[in-house]
């Protein structure tokens, strides 16, 4: 360290690699001082003029503003303020031009001066060695001062650095050609330079300070030696005039001999450089209080009629700067924001000056010419030659057109300073910065995206992570013990419980369900283990009591339908019996009337009205009391459809046995009287009668033999002339029962027809209406002969013997 400091006392200057020795053109605008402009009529003041964030905007339209006054505050990190240049009142705030090659819009402030120029208050400091390091460090912060050399670099962020500085280097060497804003300013305010310099030694402590000059202005030299002999830590060190040794690591390399490692900075190897003009930002912003709202700006070009060096307001016009310096524009006209190596042309000359605005260049055609059509390269090296950060250039631009990014990083794309030395020498002139540039953009958006998605990545595990870790967490929460019971509430349980037993007792009553839903619950509460289940035994209850009660209304149901069923079939088979026994007593009176005794007529005829009134009277008793049987059950229909409906099919085939209604025995009876005065064989009549009354009673025989599976009991009728009928009522449906009904369906079908088969046979010409069903009387006189009408009858008698018996192997077959 030692051995380098008498190197660099003794005036030694290293060299770094590359460079080109462009036209200087710097005596254009050298020779004249600093000028002053007029206000200009309007300042568009961007907010963000550095690297970092914006600040927060203090401001509104139409409010009247000081000049010096805060326009923005700093609210992030790399974050500074911006001031108003002038007084006057903000007539918008709203998007306009960036000082950018894109031109893209940025938010900013439109001042219009009102001509005063008047100063907000300003707090000057004559002794900053006063000041703390934080609050010079403050000063410098809430000045708005960044980097003035172009890359804009907040101050302050340098000022407060936690690194070990040795070498605090000042950069005055200006090697861009054309540039003479700090040759000047070094010229006319080298001792307030100087105070700047001495204000940053006080920030950093540096082991020594050197401020390098190029050796094309020596009166810039002159004069901050004159202004730094008072300090011995400062040295004045001349540099040779080469492109681009004003580059930040390249000058490092000719006064220190160090180099700065790729993808680093010099404060990692103990080195901090400032530029001139931000030196002097710093002196005002201490000594006077005054913000940063002005700066130094070159306007020179063969277009220029007073071409020189101008102190421009912040937010002034590129246009109003081109007007005052006598601008005459040719065809095509070309306005350059810095130097011909690296600045760029402006799409307007609408665009405000910023904090890094250094020189406006207005070249004529011959100055500065356009580009020619790219052609192929010849592989002549000559820009690896001129790189001053030994890069390939030649092998940058093949990765950059194939837009291989990997490859880019791995030759140290982002090392490139952008001087455009290769450019320059390039003969088949090929924009080599340009392809840099737009590979540097989308190298930047691929890693902000890679960024995001790590970002998104991140959040997405987290969230994951955290949803697991709830879901175990409501498991475990299941899970977890019951909290262990008093004795109180122990007690509590225990006389509840009581309470449901005795309860169903008292009832005499208790559900199986109930009573395994509380032993359940008495389980679980008693126990330790068990889980938090919510409490549902009322709820239980309940439902166990409507149980309950649903079967006890069952069973009375099923109670009352087998007491009534029984009843209702036996009074329905008793009116049907009484009514077809009334039915054969009238018929059998009315059969024993000879119409050819004129002397005991009126007597049978009295007999058989009284016999008939007796039967229908006995009927309609037996009917009125099942009827009453059937009005004071419950439940009305039987139990049995199948049986109901063999009951009313004996009814139905008792009433069919009987020939007519009363109605209709008297015409009968008329007519029978009629023909009998015409007949003369008694004998004949007789045989016909018997036989059709034979094989009626066979019917009807083999029709109770069917039915026998119903039981149904009724008493006898006592009558002269018929047989008593007993009918039984079934007791059984058993399986063999109903097998035993079958079979004697099917014999009572085959007796059927064989008595219609005899009926057919006897021609009896008897009316069947006149005879008996179970035995018939024998006539008092006979015929000794058969007439027509008397074989009339017989045949009628035959075909409802023929009726009779098909209806009884239908109900038959019905029933099997």
């Amino acid at each position: 360290m030692e051995k380098l400091l008498e190197q660099i006392q003794k005036g030694t200057v290293w060299q770094f690699p590359g460079g080109v020795h462009p036209p200087q053109q710097k005596s254009l605008s050298n020779g004249a001082n600093i000028a002053r402009l007029p206000l200009p009529d309007k300042l568009v003041v961007a907010l963000k003029q550095h690297i970092g964030a914006n600040g927060k905007l203090l401001v509104e339209k139409g409010q009247r503003v000081l000049k010096g006054q805060a326009l923005t505050k700093p609210v992030a990190n790399w974050s500074v303020p911006v001031h108003a240049p002038s007084s006057g009142v903000i007539t918008e705030i709203a998007p306009k031009p960036s000082a950018h090659p894109s031109a893209l819009p940025e938010l900013s402030v439109v001042i219009e001066p009102d001509g005063k120029d008047e100063w907000c208050t300003l707090n000057p400091i004559s002794e900053p060695k006063t000041l703390s390091h934080t609050e010079l460090v403050d000063i410098i912060h809430q000045a708005g001062i960044s980097g003035m050399g172009g890359a804009g670099f907040p101050t302050y962020i340098k000022a407060d650095t936690k690194q070990k500085i040795d070498f605090f280097i000042v950069n005055a060497v200006e090697c861009e050609p054309y540039i003479t804003a700090d040759d000047t300013l070094m010229r006319e305010h080298a001792a307030e330079i100087i105070q700047g310099i001495e204000l940053m030694q006080q920030l950093l402590d540096p082991t020594i300070c050197i401020v390098g000059i190029e050796d094309n202005k020596p009166e810039a030299i002159a004069a901050m030696t004159k202004a730094a002999e008072h300090n011995n830590k400062i040295i004045v060190q001349t540099v040779p005039t080469v492109y681009p040794s004003g580059g930040e690591k390249q000058l490092i390399k000719l006064l220190t001999n160090r180099e700065v490692p790729s993808m680093g900075i010099p404060a990692d190897i103990g080195v901090l450089m400032h530029n001139t003009g931000t030196l002097y930002a710093v002196q005002q912003a201490v000594y006077e209080g005054k913000p940063l709202i002005e700066r130094v700006v070159t306007v020179t070009g063969n277009t220029i009629h007073k071409p020189g060096n101008v102190w421009a307001l912040l937010g002034t016009e590129i246009k109003h700067l081109l007007d005052c310096q006598g601008f005459s524009p040719v065809p095509q006209q070309r306005v350059v924001m810095g130097g011909p190596m690296m600045g760029f042309t402006l799409p307007t000359v609408r665009i405000g000056v910023i904090k890094t605005t250094n020189c406006i260049l207005a070249p004529d055609h011959k100055e500065l010419a356009e580009p020619g059509p790219e052609k192929a390269c010849i592989r002549c090296s000559a820009c690896a030659d001129a790189c001053p950060a030994s890069l390939l250039p030649q092998q940058l631009q093949w990765f950059a057109k194939s837009k291989e990014y990997d490859k880019l990083q791995e030759h140290n794309l982002f090392d490139c300073i952008e001087c455009g030395a290769c450019a320059y020498v390039c003969p088949s002139e090929i924009p080599l910065v340009q392809y840099y540039r737009v590979a540097k953009v989308e190298i930047k958006e691929q890693q902000a995206e890679k960024i995001k998605a790590d970002r998104a990545k991140e959040r997405f595990d987290a969230r994951k992570e955290r949803l697991e870790r709830e879901q175990e967490e409501r498991k475990n929460r299941h899970k977890r013990k019951a909290p262990a019971k008093s004795d109180d509430e122990k007690q509590k349980v225990a006389d509840a419980l009581a309470r449901v037993k005795n309860k169903s007792n008292d009832g005499n009553e208790k559900s199986a369900v109930a009573a395994a839903i509380a032993r359940a619950k008495a389980k679980k509460l008693e126990g330790q283990n068990t889980e938090i289940e919510p409490d549902n035994s009322e709820v239980a209850k309940e439902r166990a009591l409507r149980k309950e009660q649903a079967r006890k209304y069952k069973e009375q149901k099923e109670l009352s339908e087998d007491a009534t069923t029984p009843d209702d079939k036996k009074s329905a088979v008793a009116a049907a019996i009484a009514r077809a026994k009334a039915k054969k007593a009238a018929q059998a009176q009315g059969a024993q009337t000879n119409p050819d005794d004129a002397n005991t007529a009126p007597a049978d005829d009295k007999k058989s009205a009284v016999a008939a009134a007796i039967a229908r009277a006995k009927a309609k008793k037996a009917a009125q009391a099942a009827q009453a049987n059937t009005d004071d059950a419950d439940t009305a229909a039987p139990t049995d459809d199948k049986k109901a409906a063999v009951a009313a099919a004996i009814a139905r085939a008792k009433a069919a046995e009987q020939p007519d209604e009363p109605s209709l025995n008297d015409k009968s009876t008329s007519n029978v009287k009629s023909e009998e005065s015409q007949t003369d064989s008694p004998a004949d009549d007789k045989k016909a009668a018997v036989a059709a009354a034979i094989a009626r009673a066979k019917a009807k025989k083999a029709a109770k033999e069917a039915q026998h599976t119903e039981q149904s009991t009724e008493p006898s009728i006592d009558e002269p002339q018929t047989d008593n009928v007993k009918l039984q009522e079934p007791q059984t449906d058993s399986v063999a029962e109903n097998k035993k009904a079958a079979v004697a369906a099917a014999i009572a079908r085959a007796k059927a027809k064989k008595a219609a088969k005899e009926a057919q046979q006897t021609q009896s010409d008897e009316d069947t209406d006149q005879v008996a069903i179970t035995e018939p009387e024998t006539p008092s006189e006979a015929t000794p002969e058969q007439t027509a009408a008397e074989k009339k009858k017989a045949a009628v008698a035959a075909a409802i013997a023929r009726a009779k018996a098909k209806k009884l192997q239908k109900e038959g077959n019905d029933q099997s």
